[in-house]
């Protein structure tokens, strides 16, 4: 008798475990082959999980804003589920960016914290966020929840920019990533950034991809439990 023992992974389980495999490489190019920084010593490998983190918490809430216009104009409960899948991943990205940004700050500034505006304006965002998914918990009805959410994930993307502009907009001891005037960076640190923003890409797109899922399938158990 043959028995197949072969192994089907999912889409999802698929990319997150490229997005795993491909983190445990980027240690290699965050540890050994990108330089250690002149000023700030080990310190500054920071870097390579605080701008990934800050960058895919930023688009993922840009996906929150499109599926929000989604769910508005086609009123699909699919696009309410990709909102606030993303928006989970976005607030979880969104607080390590928070986190390791303060490590950084100790050693850079001497403070855990300031009130520069990239800085203010992340954190603001961070409530804003907060507010929603506890917002979508407040609400019973689900209908009203949906457009009632819907509504909020449009309106708040409006400081989604200013956090992304806010060190060029206005004055911030934050420095511009890749500014000409800063000197920009090493080709060794330039590549390791790449290959580590691309590593969270694949585990972002598989997280996101399995709570889309997950959501789906709570509703339709939801939908079946009520008839």
């Amino acid at each position: 008798m043959n028995v197949n023992n072969s192994i089907t992974l999912s889409p999802a389980g698929a990319l997150a475990l490229a997005g795993g495999l491909s983190l445990a490489l980027a240690q290699y190019f965050i540890w050994i082959y990108a330089p250690v920084e002149a000023t700030m010593g080990l310190v500054q490998k920071i870097f390579y999980l605080h701008l990934p983190v800050a960058w895919w918490g930023l688009i993922c809430f840009f996906i929150v804003f499109c599926a929000s216009i989604g769910f508005l104009l086609r009123r699909s409960p699919g696009m309410d589920q990709l909102a606030v899948s993303a928006a989970e991943i976005g607030l979880l990205y969104s607080t390590l960016a928070l986190a390791t940004g303060s490590l950084w700050a100790r050693v850079s500034w001497n403070t855990w914290w300031t009130w520069d505006p990239r800085l203010s304006t992340a954190l603001i965002m961070w409530f804003i966020y907060a507010g929603y998914l506890v917002l979508r918990q407040s609400i019973e009805n689900r209908r009203k929840m949906r457009m009632v959410a819907a509504v909020l994930g449009v309106v708040a993307f409006l400081n989604v920019p200013l956090v992304f502009l806010s060190a060029r907009m206005w004055r911030s001891i934050h420095p511009a990533v890749f500014a000409a005037e800063e000197g920009g960076l090493e080709p060794e640190m330039l590549i390791t950034v790449i290959v580590c923003v691309a590593a969270l890409g694949l585990l972002t797109a598989g997280l996101l991809l399995f709570r889309f899922r997950q959501r789906n399938m709570q509703d339709r158990v939801r939908d079946l439990y009520i008839q």
